[in-house]
């Protein structure tokens, strides 16, 4: 009995699991498309209350409203003047005190984390934390840049150990690159791994590149 519901939990737990960051993820988009229909609902007509009240009733349109929304400012983003517009943007946000220090600090992690030619999560690696003989996985996210660059005369490089089964929070370190050994595994699997807290090992690599050369 007991061995028959670990299979049945190890089947449905995983599903229900996913639909669960699922309906929270919708919720949270059809939330926050009920609110700009509110704010909307404040500055138009009384003519308009009505047909914005039943558009908030519709299940998934803020996630429809999202996408196209995303893709939208995409397209926008692409082209000459877009860009500039962005680039005005970006400036006015930069000379608005308190604003310009979480605009220009959030800016810069999603350019690095998101962006096609950024050095980050573009590649795993073991290094051991939290003490010497203890190895996890983490990624590189490039060198040691500014002051704490200065401090390090050695070839550095700087690491993203994430935590587990949560991958978002992590530590930063900086580590020596001697001390940390390349892995031909991919980001995808080494993040599978991690949140699986080891269950789920990827497929031993053929081609494995030569210890402690990371590229």
């Amino acid at each position: 009995m007991k061995k028959y519901l670990l299979t049945g939990l190890l089947v449905w737990l995983p599903l229900a699991i996913t639909i669960w960051v699922l309906k929270a993820i919708l919720g949270t988009l059809d939330g926050v498309f009920a609110w700009l229909l509110s704010a909307s609902q404040a500055v138009l007509p009384a003519a308009a209350y009505t047909p914005l009240e039943l558009l908030k009733r519709v299940p998934g349109l803020g996630v429809i409203v999202m996408i196209v929304g995303l893709l939208l400012t995409g397209m926008f983003a692409a082209n000459m003047v877009g860009q500039w517009w962005l680039r005005q943007g970006s400036r006015l946000l930069s000379h608005i005190p308190i604003v310009k220090s979480i605009y220009s600090s959030v800016k810069q992690v999603s350019d690095t984390l998101f962006s096609s030619s950024g050095n980050a999560f573009r590649e795993a690696v073991l290094v051991q934390y939290p003490r010497e003989g203890s190895w996890t996985i983490a990624f590189v996210t490039g060198k040691p840049g500014g002051e704490a660059a200065e401090h390090l005369h050695a070839d550095y490089l700087s690491l993203y150990v994430p935590t587990t089964p949560n991958p978002t929070s992590g530590f930063f370190l900086m580590v020596p690159r001697q001390d940390v050994i390349a892995l031909a595994m991919s980001v995808d699997e080494a993040l599978k791994y991690i949140i699986s807290m080891g269950v789920v090992a990827p497929p031993l690599h053929l081609s494995v590149r030569p210890r402690n050369q990371p590229g």
